[in-house]
């Protein structure tokens, strides 16, 4: 039993080595008990050393001193196994350590050969010099870029709606706004100087560096299954969207912020936003609200330690997307999506009067360092009401004089000149926005370039002198525009008494037809006229469609006159729905209306008494009568009774 004590003291020894057994035997109280000559002491000095634990303090008798050596002998294999485990472990991880600081050695020598050696090659340079070369040839700007607005004050027309975007957006709380309005009027360009604009207001919250990001809604692709998302972000999986290469071998999915966080702090601009589809809307609605982007995928592991951190921030965080939205849009309000509208402020964006389209052709021409003659001006007022389409003629009619100039001097060849180089050509390229050839556009070259576009006028000037039984005009609305429609109506007595018919053509609509029986009705009523002894037929010149009815005052009169043989003054319009008790009901779209009856050189009105004090604007020398029934209206426009009265 000694020599099997001294053979496992030495086993020990051999463990823990002579000098860290002494130590542990100090420090758990075994030093003296194994130095004693009795068995059953030193059995317990080996207890406390293998176990570890210093509190033991029963002596095992004699008898059990073999049952105690077995346990302690087992306990004694484990700890060989696992030092013998360790060490195998340690051996391991030095080997590893040592490959992958070779690859490491290895991977940075090809680094730098890489770099010393560089990715140019002489089809490369090559290359690179013809892109070089692109870069430095210019043929000319765009006339709409040239002739862009510079500032807020350039833009014509539109002085109420450039205030409200101002005092909505210049503000210490700015909204969320949607600018409504037809097409070519200023709104892209109100949009892109009013973010300066309100840079240099001390009150906004806007920084200098606050950016402006535009984006057009009708290009705006996604896919629904969140794979790529350039207004919102996305995420890149390693797999199948392939992030990048130091991501990807790691597994690490890789989130890609996008439009609405590149527009964090400014203004994000959607052209178009009526077109946006329904679903990426209500997306970009949730980021209004949070100010934030979430990310989600299957491949991001938050425990996983070789994430970068940006990753585990965007991941818990979101990528910021805190931005003021400014959408312009050429359709109605009531067809944009009501959750879109109760988030967005409204600013309305009027049409462009033949005045405002002057205005902007002479800046233009003025800019352009050209002569345009009175006449000339006001023949692209009466073809367009867009300020984009009355730069581009007279961009087009600057052309053709300077074509007509040159074919002048190279023998009727123009462009064609064999001359090549020496010939207009070079001329025009010397000859940029900025300096450009000094040319007269007169009316005969923009008659011409009219002509070629194959423009029609916005409205035929109407006539007005001569007062004529059965015609009146009245006012409709399309859109942002407006236009007078002319009615007229003739009668004659029934072929058969008593079965008068009415003929009305189809294509005014349901609404105007009934108007037309309502209008009947009042007749009857008012006059005491029995229609069925007349055959009666009413029409709407150039086929338009009537949607609403708003037409009913106008086609009274014209039956009224038409069966009394009383002429109606041609210098009005009247719009007006009709009651069977002769009332004269609101209608909507008064603006528009208004803006038409203008460009037709319509110079009086008369519109529904509910309608008073909803115009507020200027109304540009229109002078407007508002009336409650027909008993006040026929006095004012039948010329007969006007004179009396």
């Amino acid at each position: 039993m000694q020599k099997k004590i001294k053979a496992f003291y030495e086993l020990l020894t051999t463990i823990y080595g002579a000098d860290k057994l002494i130590l542990k035997a100090t420090k758990f109280e075994a030093l003296k008990l194994i130095q004693s000559p009795r068995l059953e002491e030193k059995v317990l000095g080996l207890q406390k050393i293998v176990f570890e634990d210093p509190t033991l303090d029963q002596i095992p008798p004699f008898k059990k001193v073999p049952a105690v050596l077995d346990e302690l002998e087992e306990q004694a294999a484990e700890i060989m196994a696992r030092r013998l485990l360790k060490e195998s472990l340690e051996k391991r991880v030095n080997l590893k350590l040592q490959e992958r600081h070779e690859d490491y050695i290895r991977e940075v020598k090809e680094q730098l050969l890489k770099e010393e050696a560089g990715p140019e090659n002489s089809r490369t340079l090559k290359k690179y010099a013809l892109l070089e070369k692109m870069f430095a040839e210019e043929l000319s700007h765009s006339a709409l870029e040239f002739l862009r607005p510079a500032s807020l004050k350039e833009i014509v027309g539109q002085e109420r709606g450039i205030r409200a975007l101002m005092s909505k957006l210049a503000s210490p709380f700015p909204q969320h706004l949607i600018i409504y309005g037809p097409p070519g009027v200023g709104k892209t360009a109100a949009a892109r100087l009013a973010l300066e604009t309100a840079k240099k207001t001390a009150h906004a919250p806007f920084s200098s560096a606050a950016p402006f990001v535009e984006v057009d809604a009708a290009t705006l692709r996604w896919d629904p299954r969140e794979t790529a998302n350039p207004l919102l972000g996305s995420v890149h999986d390693p797999i199948y969207q392939g992030a990048r290469r130091e991501l990807g071998e790691g597994g690490i999915p890789e989130p890609k912020p996008g439009l609405v966080s590149e527009a964090h702090g400014g203004v994000l601009f959607i052209d178009e936003i009526g077109e946006m589809d329904l679903r990426l809307q209500n997306k970009l609605l949730k980021v209004l609200e949070d100010k934030r982007v979430y990310f989600d995928s299957a491949y991001y592991d938050p425990a996983a330690s070789q994430v970068p951190k940006y990753i585990h921030k965007l991941f818990a965080e979101g990528a910021p997307a805190d931005f003021v939205l400014v959408g312009a849009t050429t359709k109605a309000s009531a067809e944009i999506s009501p959750a879109l509208k109760s988030r967005c402020s409204a600013v309305y964006f009027e049409p462009l009067s033949p005045e405002d389209i002057q205005k902007i052709v002479k800046n233009a021409a003025k800019r352009l360092a050209v002569k345009i003659s009175p006449a000339a001006v006001e023949l692209i007022s009466r073809y367009t009401s867009e300020g984009r389409s009355a730069i581009k003629l007279l961009a087009d009619a600057y052309g053709l004089a300077l074509y007509s100039l040159s074919e002048t001097k190279s023998g009727g060849n123009g462009f064609l000149a064999g001359t090549g180089k020496n010939g207009l050509q070079a001329s025009a390229h010397k000859n940029r926005p900025g300096k450009p050839q000094q040319v007269v556009l007169g009316k005969e070259i923009m008659e011409e370039v009219i002509q070629s576009n194959r423009l029609l006028p916005l409205v035929w000037q109407r006539h007005t002198a001569e007062a004529q039984i059965g015609k009146i005009y009245g006012l409709a609305a399309a859109g942002y525009l407006g236009t007078v429609l002319e009615i007229e109506a003739i009668s004659f007595k029934a072929s058969q008494p008593g079965k008068g018919k009415i003929r009305f053509n189809e294509a005014a609509g349901v609404m105007a037809r009934d108007s037309v029986f309502n209008a009947a009705s009042v007749l009857r009523k008012v006059c005491g006229l029995d229609i069925s002894e007349y055959d009666l037929h009413i029409n709407v010149i150039g086929g338009a469609n009537i949607e609403g009815p708003s037409a009913g005052a106008a086609l009274f009169l014209a039956l009224y006159s038409a069966l009394k043989q009383v002429p109606l003054r041609q210098d009005v319009a009247v719009s007006g729905e009709l009651s069977l008790q002769g009332k004269i009901k609101s209608v909507g779209g008064l603006s528009e209306k208004l803006y038409g009856a203008r460009i037709a050189g319509v110079r009086e009105v008369f519109l529904p008494q509910e309608n008073y004090n909803e115009l507020f604007f200027s109304l540009q020398g229109i002078k407007i009568n508002y009336v409650a029934g027909v008993e006040d209206l026929l006095p004012l426009v039948l010329v007969q009774e006007a004179e009396e009265k």
